[in-house]
Parts: C-alpha cells; sequence; structure tokens
C-alpha cells in the first residue's frame, strides 16, 4: 500500500511520475540516456548493472523490471541474467563485466567503498574510463531509484510474470513518460 496517494493500479516509478509529472520528466530522460543513450557498454550491460544494483538494495520492482529488460536485450543468453544476480563472479559473463559489477556493488553501500585498487583491476580487465563512470552513475542513480520506489511504498506486481510485458516494453521503446507510451 503507497505511503501517499498514488494509483494503486500503477506499479513502481510510473505512478510516482504521474504523481509529479514535473520532477518524473527528467528522471525518465536521466535513465533513458543512461540505459539507452551512447555509452562504450551495450543496453543490456546497463540494464543488467541496474537490476544489479537494485537486487541488492532489494527493491523487488527495479529489480525484477529491469531484469526482465535485460532478459529481453539478452535473447538466447537471457540465463545470464539471473547467474549474475545469484552470484556474478561465477557467472558467465567478461572479467571486465564483473569488474564493473564489482564496483557497482561497491557504489550501492557507499561511494566511497570504491578503492584505487577496483578501478585498476577494471582497467586490467579492459574497461576505459567511460566504461567506470556510466558503471558509477548506473549505480549511483539506481540506489536513489530504489530509495525513491521503495520510501513511497509503492505498487508491485505480485506475479513475476508481469515484469515480462514491462522489460520487453522497455527493452523496445526504452523509458517514455506514462502518458506517452504505447
Amino acid at each position: 500500500m503507497p505511503h501517499i496517494s498514488l494509483p494503486t493500479f500503477i506499479p513502481g516509478i510510473r505512478s510516482l511520475v504521474i504523481y509529479r509529472p514535473e520532477t518524473g520528466k527528467y528522471l525518465y530522460e536521466l535513465v533513458q540516456l543512461l540505459l539507452r543513450g551512447d555509452s562504450p557498454l551495450s543496453t543490456g550491460e546497463r540494464e543488467l548493472i541496474a537490476s544489479y544494483v537494485s537486487y541488492l538494495n532489494n527493491c523487488q520492482f527495479c529489480y525484477q523490471s529491469h531484469a526482465a529488460a535485460a532478459r529481453c536485450l539478452y535473447g538466447d543468453k537471457e540465463k545470464l541474467v539471473d547467474e549474475v544476480l545469484k552470484d556474478f563472479t561465477t557467472a558467465s559473463i567478461t572479467t571486465k563485466l564483473k569488474t564493473l559489477l564489482h564496483i557497482a556493488g561497491k557504489v550501492q553501500k557507499l561511494g566511497k567503498e570504491v578503492q584505487p585498487e577496483d578501478i585498476e583491476a577494471a582497467r586490467a580487465a579492459g574497461a576505459e574510463d567511460r566504461d567506470i563512470h556510466d558503471t558509477v552513475l548506473i549505480a549511483a542513480t539506481f540506489s536513489m531509484f530504489n530509495r525513491y520506489v521503495d520510501g513511497l511504498g509503492t505498487t508491485i506486481p505480485d506475479n513475476v510474470s508481469d515484469y515480462v510485458a514491462m522489460g520487453e516494453r522497455m527493452s523496445s521503446i526504452g523509458y517514455v513518460l506514462p502518458n506517452q507510451s504505447i
């Protein structure tokens, strides 16, 4: 049950955007830029980072919806998403992505947790400054989104299968305001 008067039939951040479209507009623009804009990281990798951070924050809505989008983007390799969420260190992903997820996990706890040796490990695995920058910004942004969604007690779907349609929409059209969606 939401802590403020939100439409209970619209889950997660979408209800908050309808409640405050003047702030929601900028949040959607930011997530569109971070997850669909120009980046050396693939859209699947960026959705995976968002889902991983949301999973660590125990934000059911964000973790499930972004995991669904990542599964769509990974296509026939969709099982990687669940491998990463279970234990990214043993998942069938590149060492570079493992080092970036390690950094994202540290940012999720506290930005100052990221140490020079974490950055050095990422660089040794092939990460460039932009990979590291985008990872940290996605992790920080999703920690804020997770707190926003959960702090106001937004509605979350009861059925995990409800996230499939969200993932399909997010992976195909990206992030558009609810009143502009197809």
